[in-house]
C-alpha cells in the first residue's frame, strides 16, 4: 500500500510517498509530480523512516518515582493511592494517560496558585504540527493565563521575522521554490544549501547547468561554492558589512530600479545619505583586511549582477545566527527593493527555514510577541534566554516542553542546565529520551510526524496536510495538551480531532488560512497550497503593494560595528579562532530521529571539528582536541584537516549531545530577538 504525506525533517517539506506493509514502513519515495520534490529527496527523506518504528521509541507516558515521593505529602487522596498501584521501574511509573493528565495538572494548578500565572512557561512546537502548536499557545495564554510561549524559531530564524517585518511588513519567503527555474541570477548567504536544505541545492544546480549564475557568501567553501561563479569566503561576523558594501555600491553606480523605488518604499532619501557618509560601506575597506582584499572587487561585481537581473537571494542560520542578524535580513530587503527584484517571477526574498513546521508555528502565534496571524498580544511574553533567566531566579517554576530539546540544542548548556534543576515541574512531550527528559518529571511519549494528521507549512509558505503512514495507540501532542487542560477543569479546550482545531485555526489566523480547508488541502495533498489562502493560494507575495500599513516598503539603515575577527586582521592581533557550527547532510539538529536510522547514523557517528590547512602545523601529533571559550568547554572531539577552511576559523557540527558543542557558545545574541550568536564564538585549543 502506497500513502501521501509530507517529510518530517527541515523547512523545505517535500511530498512524499511511503510504502507500507503490516503497519510497517518499507521505504519513502517522492512522486514526480510533487510541486516541491520534483521526485527527489534527500537522504534523509529517503531513509531517515526508521525512527518511527525504533525499539527507543517512548511508548508511553512516565513519571519519575523521586518527583511523586517529593510531593506525597500534598498529594489528593485519590490520585496518591492510584499512583501507587504502579510499580516503579528504572525510577519511573508508567501509569494510564487520565492519571498522568490529573497529576499534571494538579501540579500546576499548585504552582500557578502560590505563585501566580506568570510563574509557568512552555517552549517548542515547531517539530510537530499547526493544530498543535496552535493549542500549546492557547493552553498557555487562555487556560494557564500565562504570556511565556516560545519556540525553536528563538535559535533559529527569529532575526528574519523582525528584519523583513521592518522593511516589507512581512517575515516570510515571497516566492515559490519552483521560481529558481525562473530566475536569472542568485546569491546564497549564510547558507550551506546542499547539507541543510538539499532538494533546494538541487534545483539550484539544475539552474546553473542553464548558465544562471551563483554567487555564494559564507566563512568557508560549500559545496556550492565550487560551483559558483562568485565564491566570497568572508570574515567571521561580516555579513553586514557584506550587504552595506553591495548597496553602496548599487547607488553609488545608479544602479537602482528609481522607478520602483518612487512609487513602492519611503525614506530612502535618507537611506542612501547614511550609506554614502559610511566608510565602512565602501567595498575599499576590504583592502585592510589582509587575506579578504579580493572582495572590494567581487563585492561590487556580484552587486552589478544582482542589480541588472531577476534575482533571488536564499539565505539561513548563517545570516540570522549573528549579533546583527534581524539588521542583516532587513538588509537583505533594502537590496531587494532598490533593485525592484521583489513582488515578480524569479525575483524575490528566500529565507530557507530550518524545521519541517517552524513556518507554521510562528504563523499560530508561537511567539511571546505574536499571537495567532502575528497579532499583538495583550501581553508580551519572555523570550526563551528570559525565561531561562527567570527560571535561575525562582520567577518561572513550571515548563511545558514540546519536542524541542532545550537540554542540547540551545547555547550555554552550562546555564540552561542550572535553569532546568531550579524548575518545580517539568512536563516534556518526546518521542525518545534525550537530554531535556533526563530533567523531566514527567514525559509524555507522542505520535511522531508519520503517524498522525495535521498540517505543516515549509519554508515557501506552503501547506501540506499529512496523514498517517503507520498508527500506533499514542496521543498527538494536541491530545496532550488538552487532556491536561480538561483535567484543570477548563473548557477552553474542547476538539474532537485535528479537524475540528484547524477549523478554528481558520476563523482566529483569516489573513492567512481562511480558505485553507482540510478539504482543499486533502485535494492537494502532493502540491500543497502557499498562503495566504482565500479562494485561491498566493505563491508570490508584494505584487502590487507590501504588507505594510502604508503599502510601501520603509528604507532603515544599520551601520556595521568593527569588531571580532576584522578588528584583530586591520589591527595585526589575530589570537586564538573563530569557531562557527552547523548541520551535516545526514543528520537533523540533535538526531532524535536520524541516529535511529544505521544508514544515516553510520555516514556520521560524531562530531568532527575541521580545521584549516593554514593551521594544521598547530595540531600534528593530536589524536583529539576540546574547544574552550570563555563559557565552557567541549568534549575531546577529533578533528580533519581540509581546505575549505581559512587560517584562523574552525566549523563543527552539533548533532551529538555527548560532543557538549552548545557548551561552548553564551549569552551573546541578536540585540533584537536575542537568537543567540552560534555562528561566531572565540575559542582557544587544548
Amino acid at each position: 500500500m502506497q500513502i501521501d504525506s509530507v517529510c518530517a525533517y527541515c523547512g523545505v517539506g517535500c511530498d512524499i510517498t511511503a510504502t507500507v506493509q503490516n503497519n510497517e514502513i518499507k521505504s519513502i519515495s517522492a512522486r514526480k509530480e510533487g510541486t516541491v520534490s520534483e521526485g527527489q529527496l534527500c537522504v534523509k527523506g529517503t531513509y531517515g523512516f526508521d525512527f518511527a518504528q525504533s525499539s527507543n521509541r517512548l511508548k508511553k507516558v512516565k513519571i519519575k518515582k523521586s518527583f511523586i515521593e517529593k510531593n506525597e505529602l500534598f498529594l489528593p487522596k485519590v490520585l496518591k493511592e492510584t499512583l501507587y498501584t504502579y510499580h516503579d521501574s528504572d525510577g519511573y511509573i508508567y501509569p494510564d494517560l487520565e492519571t498522568a493528565y490529573a497529576l499534571t495538572a494538579w501540579k500546576l494548578k499548585q504552582i500557578t496558585t502560590q505563585h501566580g500565572n506568570f510563574s509557568f512557561a512552555a517552549i517548542g512546537g515547531a517539530r510537530g504540527n499547526c493544530e498543535s502548536s496552535y493549542l500549546l499557545q492557547k493552553f498557555t495564554r487562555k487556560v494557564i493565563n500565562s504570556p511565556h510561549i516560545d519556540n525553536c524559531a528563538r535559535v533559529c530564524h527569529a532575526p528574519t521575522l523582525k528584519g523583513m517585518r521592518s522593511i516589507i511588513g512581512e517575515g516570510a519567503a515571497t516566492n515559490p521554490f519552483s521560481d529558481i527555474k525562473k530566475t536569472e541570477f542568485m546569491i546564497v548567504i549564510g547558507s550551506n544549501t546542499t547539507e541543510a536544505h538539499p532538494i533546494v541545492a538541487n534545483k539550484m544546480i539544475k539552474k546553473m547547468k542553464e548558465g544562471v549564475n551563483l554567487a555564494v557568501v559564507d566563512v568557508r567553501n560549500i559545496t556550492l561554492s565550487k560551483k559558483a561563479k562568485y565564491n566570497c569566503i568572508i570574515p567571521h561576523e561580516a555579513n553586514l558589512l557584506f550587504l552595506n558594501m553591495m548597496a553602496h555600491t548599487i547607488i553609488t553606480e545608479e544602479l537602482y530600479d528609481y522607478a520602483f523605488i518612487e512609487q513602492r518604499s519611503r525614506e530612502f532619501d535618507l537611506y542612501k545619505e547614511e550609506i554614502l557618509s559610511d566608510p565602512y560601506a565602501n567595498p575599499d575597506f576590504f583592502n585592510e583586511v589582509k587575506g579578504y582584499e579580493y572582495l572590494s572587487i567581487m563585492i561590487r561585481d556580484i552587486a552589478r549582477e544582482y542589480a541588472s537581473k531577476k534575482s533571488l537571494i536564499f539565505w539561513g542560520l548563517g545570516i540570522t545566527e549573528h549579533l546583527d542578524g534581524s539588521y542583516a535580513a532587513a538588509s537583505i530587503c533594502n537590496l531587494a527593493v532598490m533593485t525592484g527584484n521583489i513582488g515578480k517571477e524569479g525575483a524575490g526574498l528566500m529565507p530557507l527555514r530550518g524545521q519541517n513546521n517552524v513556518q507554521g508555528t510562528c504563523d499560530m502565534g508561537c511567539l511571546p510577541y505574536y499571537n495567532p496571524d502575528y497579532e499583538q498580544p495583550l501581553i508580551e511574553g519572555l523570550k526563551t534566554p528570559d525565561m531561562l533567566n527567570a527560571m535561575i531566579d525562582g520567577e518561572i517554576k513550571a515548563l511545558f516542553n514540546m519536542g524541542e530539546d532545550i537540554a542540547h540544542i540551545h547555547t550555554n548548556q552550562n546555564k540552561i542546565h542550572k535553569a532546568l534543576k531550579a524548575l518545580d515541574f517539568i512536563v516534556v512531550n518526546e518521542l525518545f529520551d534525550n537530554e531535556i527528559t533526563k530533567y523531566a518529571d514527567i514525559v509524555f511519549g507522542v505520535k511522531s510526524g508519520y503517524e498522525k494528521t495535521g498540517v505543516y507549512v515549509n519554508a515557501e509558505r506552503r501547506l501540506h496536510l499529512s496523514q498517517p503512514l503507520i498508527t500506533n495507540d499514542l496521543p498527538d501532542d494536541w491530545e496532550v495538551i488538552q487532556g491536561i487542560s480538561k483535567a484543570l477543569k477548563s473548557d477552553k479546550l474542547d476538539y474532537h480531532d485535528s479537524k475540528d482545531i484547524w477549523a478554528e485555526v481558520q476563523v482566529k489566523v483569516p489573513k492567512r488560512f481562511f480558505g485553507a480547508s482540510y478539504e482543499k488541502l486533502h485535494q492537494n495533498r502532493i502540491q500543497g497550497l502557499q498562503w495566504p489562502i482565500h479562494e485561491e493560494e498566493t505563491p508570490i507575495l508584494h505584487l502590487s503593494e507590501f504588507r505594510t500599513k502604508d503599502g510601501l516598503a520603509h528604507f532603515r539603515y544599520k551601520k556595521w560595528v568593527m569588531r571580532g575577527m576584522i578588528q584583530e586582521i586591520v589591527g595585526d592581533k589575530r589570537t586564538d579562532f573563530y569557531l562557527t557550527s552547523g548541520r551535516v547532510l545526514e543528520h537533523y539538529n540533535n538526531a532524535a530521529q536520524t541516529k535511529e536510522s544505521e544508514k544515516l547514523l553510520k555516514r556520521h557517528r560524531e562530531d568532527v571539528v575541521l580545521v584549516s590547512e593554514e593551521d594544521a602545523d598547530l595540531f600534528e601529533g593530536k589524536e583529539s582536541i576540546t574547544l574552550r571559550s570563555r563559557y565552557g568547554k567541549s568534549n575531546p572531539l577529533k578533528f580533519k584537516i581540509t581546505k575549505n577552511i581559512k587560517k584562523g576559523t574552525l566549523f563543527v557540527s552539533f548533532h551529538h549531545a555527548k560532543s557538549h558543542i552548545n557548551f561552548i557558545f553564551g549569552d551573546e545574541a541578536d540585540e533584537l530577538t536575542k537568537t543567540a550568536r552560534f555562528k561566531s564564538v572565540k575559542v582557544r585549543i587544548e
